[in-house]
């Protein structure tokens, strides 16, 4: 008797602000038993290559890409949100790059049968027309954090300025309309304990739409 064949990977895309909780949430959906593709740590990996770091270097200068230590990723990121030319040079330089290891990534995920992938790029929505990925998605998920929250986070884990996330986010899409795009929206706004809860009350929700299909 032949074999079904294997479920097939279900995709989610993680949707909202900056240090809204998405890494979390992320790790929550995919489980111990899925994969978390992340946008951002394949764009520290590709800023410390030799190849683009030297391109680093030649347009940034030796402040940010000093020799024999990582790329100042902190002064990159004030040079580049302050002028539009320089963030266009940059994601010119990493975008291409990260794409195609996401892309890569989520082949192969699917190839071997992972069961969830979970989608954490921060400009999913935005760059959707470069790298199209939104379509790739069974699902958007928005996390809705409380704006306060997430400015004492970035301030107290990534020691931004006050200020810097609202700065950075005038340059993206607005939330409520990523909050609009999404499929589910998972709210942040307690204890852990209470995250974990609301996600698997998803996920739960999830397979039994799956079921029915």
């Amino acid at each position: 008797m032949p074999h079904a064949p294997a479920p097939r990977s279900f995709v989610l895309g993680i949707l909202g602000g900056i240090a809204s909780g998405k890494s979390a949430v992320g790790r929550l959906l995919a489980g111990r038993d899925g994969v978390v593709i992340d946008a951002d740590a394949l764009a520290r990996e590709i800023l410390e290559s030799a190849e683009v770091r030297r391109a680093i270097r030649a347009r940034f200068g030796p402040a940010v890409a000093p020799d024999g230590s990582p790329i100042d990723r902190a002064r990159l990121g004030a040079l580049v949100f302050a002028d539009p030319e320089a963030r266009r040079d940059l994601e010119n330089l990493t975008h291409p790059r990260v794409r195609a290891r996401v892309r890569a990534l989520l082949d192969e995920a699917r190839r071997t049968g992972v069961p969830r992938i979970v989608l954490d790029v921060p400009l999913l929505l935005e760059n959707d027309a470069q790298h199209a990925l939104v379509r790739e998605c069974d699902v958007l998920v928005f996390v809705d954090a409380d704006e306060r929250a997430r400015e004492a986070r970035a301030r107290g884990s990534r020691g931004w300025a006050a200020g810097e996330v609202a700065r950075r986010e005038a340059a993206q899409m607005p939330l409520a309309e990523k909050r609009a795009r999404a499929d589910h929206v998972l709210v942040n706004r307690g204890s852990l304990a209470e995250l974990e809860r609301d996600v698997a009350q998803l996920l739960a929700s999830l397979t039994r739409e799956r079921a029915q299909d």
